[in-house]
């Protein structure tokens, strides 16, 4: 990005800290539209697509039964994809044409889950104490769901937006590869998807103790890298051990790689984030988040404080998977492990490999890179889009901030950037920030939340659709 547009970039961040009026709309959608979108989440939790254990395919046939019902026509609706289990939905709601169109963006595949990891089935819609629990509440059949359910009520509706709005629930995000939805369809159904701009995951709202604190605008992320770290060895009969064990020497090299940090460091998007943050915070790490920019000690302690924190402050690298040995009674003759790595965009993967080459600090373990990866750039932030959102945001709830960010991840929306559709993360659904369970067990999503999330989108896309806006 030019200097001149990092600043001008820069100076509408450090602008933003905008509280919004005190009169409070309803945080809800009425009863009829609540339910429908609850039994689409619960339709979608339900359809197993997994990257191994299940398909896309299911879930975009139930979203193309829901819209058909509703009264889309099947030329409006698209399903297709890599693979016959890994189907993508496409459907367009068509506006006035005065403006180019909008693209809402949510996947339907989820990260494995194992059932004897969890206290209840992941893949039931479970209810408890205030939450709903299963795979893909929060990441990302939420936003799946609710994309569709609004869209169904702008039709009923007879809202006739400006510009056409696309919603389209994609393939493989988790997965990615060959299969991957967004890059399947830029490269073979472009005009389907093609935008003025994208929302999609990656933002959304934080809170602790049970306060919302910020609604988090993402306009930039991470990217992935991943690395295969391998010990070979000439193995041998398990009755006569050695010192030079293929397991031994890559279990050394992950104990060092586990206590290694990568520099701690902020660049555009992530300085004004914790500037915005200390505006916020009123506790003890108030001073270190004004602080952070060019502070290697505040950063430190904020590094410490919060995975969040550490996430935003610098490259991760930590150990995914393993494997190693090929019999109980024989020396290893192979010991393998997956470094996934979370890259900030101006770290390079030259410059990741080799800084974990010396981390691990033996020649006998080999770093090789899997895949071409590539950092994206971050998308501008719009006016329309920023006012957008801070006037949806303050209707629901009043003095929460809209604040930008760099999402420690990674999503789809690396890929339309790259291909020249900007794309911004917001959803409005808030997690505590202490307790976030993407990816992990239990996977859960208050249930107020999501409704909320549901209003908040609904007038969102309006304002942002609208010709008097």
């Amino acid at each position: 990005m030019p200097k001149t547009k990092k600043s001008h970039l820069l100076h509408l961040i450090l602008g933003l800290f905008l509280f919004s009026s005190s009169a409070s709309a309803q945080t809800t959608r009425p009863a009829p539209e609540r339910q429908l979108a609850h039994d689409i989440y619960k339709e979608f939790i339900e359809i197993q697509s997994g990257f191994t254990t299940g398909a896309t395919t299911p879930v975009a046939e139930a979203a193309a039964a829901r819209l058909r019902a509703a009264g889309f026509p099947d030329s409006d609706i698209f399903l297709g994809g890599a693979s016959p289990k890994k189907s993508n939905l496409v459907v367009r709601y068509h506006g006035t044409g005065a403006r180019k169109p909008i693209l809402l963006l949510a996947h339907i595949d989820v990260v494995e889950a194992k059932r004897e990891d969890w206290s209840m089935d992941p893949f039931q819609l479970t209810e408890r104490d205030g939450f709903f629990y299963g795979r893909g509440t929060g990441d990302d059949k939420a936003q799946a769901a609710v994309w569709i359910a609004n869209l169904i009520q702008y039709k009923k509706d007879g809202f006739k937006p400006d510009r056409d709005i696309i919603v389209a629930l994609t393939a493989d995000e988790e997965g990615g590869g060959p299969y991957n939805g967004v890059a399947w369809l830029l490269k073979n159904h472009r005009e389907l998807i093609d935008a003025d701009f994208a929302l999609n995951e990656g933002g959304w709202g934080e809170s602790s103790a049970g306060k919302k604190i910020s609604n988090d605008l993402q306009v930039s992320e991470k990217y992935v890298v991943n690395f295969r770290l391998e010990v070979h060895n000439k193995g041998g009969h398990s009755s006569l051990p050695v010192a030079d064990n293929a397991i031994y020497r890559l279990a050394a090299a992950l104990q060092r790689l586990s206590n290694f940090g990568f520099p701690l460091k902020t660049n555009e998007v992530t300085a004004a984030y914790f500037q915005q943050m200390a505006k916020i915070e009123t506790g003890p790490m108030q001073a270190d988040l004004a602080a952070a920019k060019g502070s290697q000690e505040a950063m430190q302690r904020l590094a410490a404080a919060t995975p969040a924190f550490n996430a935003t402050l610098r490259t991760t690298c930590v150990a995914t998977l393993l494997e190693g040995g090929h019999a109980v009674n024989a020396l290893p003759q192979l010991a393998a492990a997956t470094v996934n790595c979370r890259v900030l965009p101006e770290d390079s993967v030259a410059y990741v490999q080799s800084t974990l080459q010396k981390v691990v600090a033996d020649d006998q373990v080999t770093v090789n890179l899997l895949g071409d990866p590539a950092p994206g750039p971050a998308s501008a932030l719009r006016p329309d889009v920023l006012s957008a959102v801070t006037r949806a945001t303050g209707s629901l709830w009043p003095g929460v901030p809209v604040v930008p960010i760099m999402v420690m991840g990674a999503t789809d929306g690396k890929a339309l950037r790259i291909a020249g559709i900007p794309c911004y993360g917001i959803q409005g659904f808030f997690f505590d920030r202490d307790d976030i369970r993407f990816h992990g067990r239990d996977e859960r999503l208050a249930i107020p939340s999501f409704y909320e999330g549901q209003a908040f989108l609904f007038q969102l896309v309006k304002l942002l659709s609208s010709p008097a806006n």
